[in-house]
């Protein structure tokens, strides 16, 4: 008797339920998705553009050095390094971050700098305060250059779109030998296609 009871009350719930608000529609449920979620703590995720199954995950890059920096970015961290092209999110284990690109200003740094003293090298700080993260779109400003950096992604590229200011030291750096503190860059190469224009 009590399983029948049971099953008319789960019917009789389950007759009256119905989806309250209609109107959403699916493009508006993306403004419920934070990709900064997981960033910190040992979260290990990224918070940059990313493509369903695409072949890029374009993303800053906070830190190198430890298992909670194994996605490339901490919420903890207050520099950025620059921006790299594959990350894997939430695995726990460091891979990827290849082909990373920093756009700057004034003396051509060739190093990256430490956290401590970002100055040494072409790393920038950054406020979270000028960071905003969307399914498939990342923002930052460059504290120190002044440059505002936004990425988003294809199935098969990433893009870049660096506003800098009025500069004539303006440059970005490509470095194809980034990678994470246990991993090693076993070979790297650039074929440049077309001319490059300098329109000073």
């Amino acid at each position: 008797m009590r399983k029948i009871i049971w099953t008319i009350m789960a019917l009789c719930a389950l007759s009256g339920c119905r989806y309250e608000n209609s109107t959403i529609s699916a493009d508006s449920l993306l403004d419920f998705v934070d990709p900064l979620i997981g960033t910190g703590g040992h979260g290990h995720t990224f918070p940059g553009a990313a493509y369903p199954f695409g072949m890029v995950q374009l993303s800053p890059d906070t830190g190198l050095e430890g298992w909670d920096w194994c996605s490339g970015y901490h919420y903890s961290d207050s520099s950025i390094i620059g921006f790299s092209h594959t990350h894997l999110s939430g695995t726990g284990r460091s891979d990827l971050m290849d082909v990373m690109l920093m756009p700057a200003t004034g003396n051509l740094k060739l190093n990256p700098g430490s956290k401590d003293k970002p100055d040494e090298g072409y790393r920038s700080r950054f406020s979270h305060d000028e960071e905003s993260a969307s399914p498939g779109y990342y923002k930052v400003r460059l504290k120190d250059y002044d440059i505002m950096a936004e990425l988003t992604v294809s199935p098969r590229c990433g893009f870049h779109r660096y506003t800098f200011p009025e500069s004539k030291s303006s440059h970005i750096i490509l470095d194809l030998s980034h990678h994470f503190a246990t991993d090693s860059v076993l070979f790297t190469s650039m074929n440049r296609i077309g001319q490059l224009y300098n329109n000073r």
